[in-house]
């Protein structure tokens, strides 16, 4: 091994270099160490460089610390050293609002112009993703023996009405049908599903008879219409959603609570180990619950900004749904008994705000592997007809592997490539130039550190396989220090007002989560602007600042978590 110096614009630029001979030719591969080192970083560098070229690390990697302009097809406008890029002029930390507003709007995620109020369109880049989020969903589904089903659209105003708890809860939401053609009165007045329940449980009457039939597990994938009044937000709130339900029948209350623990198992596999997302589950307090449910437990994801949005949530169903609907089984003792049902919802659409909220920054989006739109942009410097060519060549190769990829050879400088792909989110970029030809090897940028590395040729593969993985598991790490110091015990109102201000999540006292609490909650709404979000699956005890509930003061019953939403 020996260093190479090579002098460019009065600054010298050092690489280690390792001759391999494979027969009459020797091949050459070089490490990068620096620009103008002293005798001491020089020799740490070559030491450093040596382990590489020496053949310890399986995939040999060369870090860009200080890139050279070698030759003109590599020359890129950067900003000065003092300026911060931010791509859209816009600090997602300082104003998260009008980030998430331009991002959606910039990176073609999703058009509001549509002129129907509260709905949107889904682009190509936000479908692309979603239908990825979709099939990892689906597949955690299947293998835990749900059947799909697809269902009509329409509800009979009769269902909804079969459970009285349910179409209170629902009827300032729904969209009724109630003519067709030329304004002619239908039979009944039908719904456009807000959810299913009253659907699914008029086939379970049908199809369940015994106690064999039991656990009963369906799913389906499907889009869901609710009048929001509020402020809607692309992917956040809208009046169209796209989202999976699942609704299950077991023959006693205790398999029905094992379905939903496995519902948040669930929840914990996908969203956490694949869309990278951090969260919380709470058991909801009663005023919260889900029309018609016994308990009801839903995920929080935390926002940037301090806010939660409610992702996942899983239901037992009160027994009210299976008298209703008569969904009976013959149990083993000869007895007819009615089921216990559950339901689950992961809103996909929903679940991709959190992606883009979470993963994003202020050069644009950030997508975990898995689910990205596309994972590999081949970016073409200069316009030599064998740099496309080993372009579509790569394009192949991993195409052939499953492994989403595109060529960008437009005309646009290298530099507005890069950050148009960065903006994007693409996990890995690959700069392809006749250097990198003539050389063999490869440039890659990561998107998920920023950071370049310089691989051989043929260590393409190897060298995806292992990075894919690393980029997951960042912006795991990365998004789940989101809840590290973000939940501060808090004595009374005051302080509940200062930490949620603050975007902090509140740990407090209450009451009680049975309907007596239910006016200390609404204080909060009215004077705090935020809301009881529940409590812990594990049992805490009130003690020290939580032992008093933080509104009326009484002896607190539960310890509650408060915050302001979406």
């Amino acid at each position: 091994m020996y260093t190479e110096i090579k002098e460019r614009n009065k600054k010298k630029y050092y690489y280690r270099v390792k001759s391999i001979r494979k027969g009459e030719k020797v091949d050459k591969e070089r490490v990068y160490l620096g620009v103008n080192l002293n005798k001491n970083e020089l020799k740490a560098k070559e030491d450093e460089a040596d382990k590489k070229l020496s053949g310890k690390s399986e995939i040999k990697i060369e870090k860009i610390e200080e890139k050279p302009q070698e030759k003109q097809e590599r020359k890129i406008e950067q900003p000065k050293a003092s300026e911060k890029k931010v791509t859209f002029n816009i600090s997602k930390k300082d104003n998260f609002s009008d980030w998430y507003t331009d991002i959606v709007q910039k990176a073609e995620l999703g058009d509001v112009r549509y002129n129907v109020k509260g709905f949107i369109v889904f682009q190509p880049w936000s479908v692309l993703s979603m239908e990825k989020m979709f099939k990892y969903l689906e597949k955690v589904l299947q293998k835990k023996n749900h059947k799909p089903y697809w269902f009509p659209t329409l509800i009979p105003e009769k269902n909804l009405k079969l459970e009285s708890e349910h179409i209170g809860g629902f009827t300032p939401q729904v969209f009724w049908v109630t003519t067709h053609g030329n304004n002619e009165p239908i039979e009944e007045k039908l719904a456009l599903r807000p959810t299913s329940e009253t659907a699914f449980y008029q086939m379970f009457s049908l199809w369940i008879s015994s106690y064999k039939d039991l656990p009963f597990k369906t799913y389906q994938r499907a889009n869901i219409f609710r009048y929001e009044s509020k402020a809607t937000r692309p992917f956040l709130r809208s009046r169209e959603f796209h989202w999976i339900e699942t609704h299950c029948a077991h023959a006693n209350m205790e398999d029905a609570m094992k379905q939903v623990h496995e519902d948040m198992n669930t929840t914990k596999e996908v969203l956490h180990d694949i869309y990278c997302l951090p969260f919380i589950f709470f058991e909801r307090p009663s005023w919260d619950k889900f029309p018609g449910a016994e308990r009801t437990f839903a995920t929080d994801v935390l926002n940037p900004d301090g806010k939660v949005v409610q992702q996942p949530s899983t239901h037992l169903i009160k027994q009210d749904f299976a008298k209703a609907f008569n969904i009976k089984f013959k149990d083993k003792d000869g007895k007819d008994k009615y089921v216990w049902t559950t339901c689950y919802g992961p809103a996909v659409s929903r679940i991709f705000a959190s992606v883009i909220a979470v993963h994003g920054d202020e050069k644009g989006l950030k997508f975990p592997w898995k689910i990205a739109p596309l994972q590999v942009i081949i970016v073409v410097i200069g316009n030599e007809k064998k740099v496309l060519e080993e372009a579509k060549k790569i394009k192949s190769e991993l195409e052939q592997k499953e492994i989403s990829c595109e060529i960008d050879s437009s005309k646009k400088r290298p530099g507005d490539k890069f950050y148009f792909w960065e903006m994007k989110g693409v996990p890995l970029r690959i700069d392809l130039g006749n250097r990198d030809i003539k050389s063999e090897k490869l440039t890659f940028y990561r998107r998920d550190t920023m950071k370049k590395d310089i691989i051989a040729r043929k260590e393409l593969l190897n060298y995806i396989e292992k990075t894919s993985r690393d980029i997951d598991k960042n912006l795991i790490k990365q998004a789940d220090k989101l809840f590290d110091n973000s939940i501060i015990n808090v004595k009374n109102k005051n302080e509940l007002k200062k930490a949620v201000d603050s975007g902090k999540i509140a740990r407090a006292g209450f009451c009680s989560i049975e309907k007596s609490g239910e006016k200390c909650a609404e204080v909060i709404e009215k004077e705090i602007l935020a809301s009881v979000r529940g409590t812990k699956l594990e049992k805490e005890k009130p003690e020290g600042k939580t032992e008093k509930c933080v509104i009326c003061g009484k002896k607190a019953s539960s310890v509650v978590y408060i915050a302001k939403s979406y």
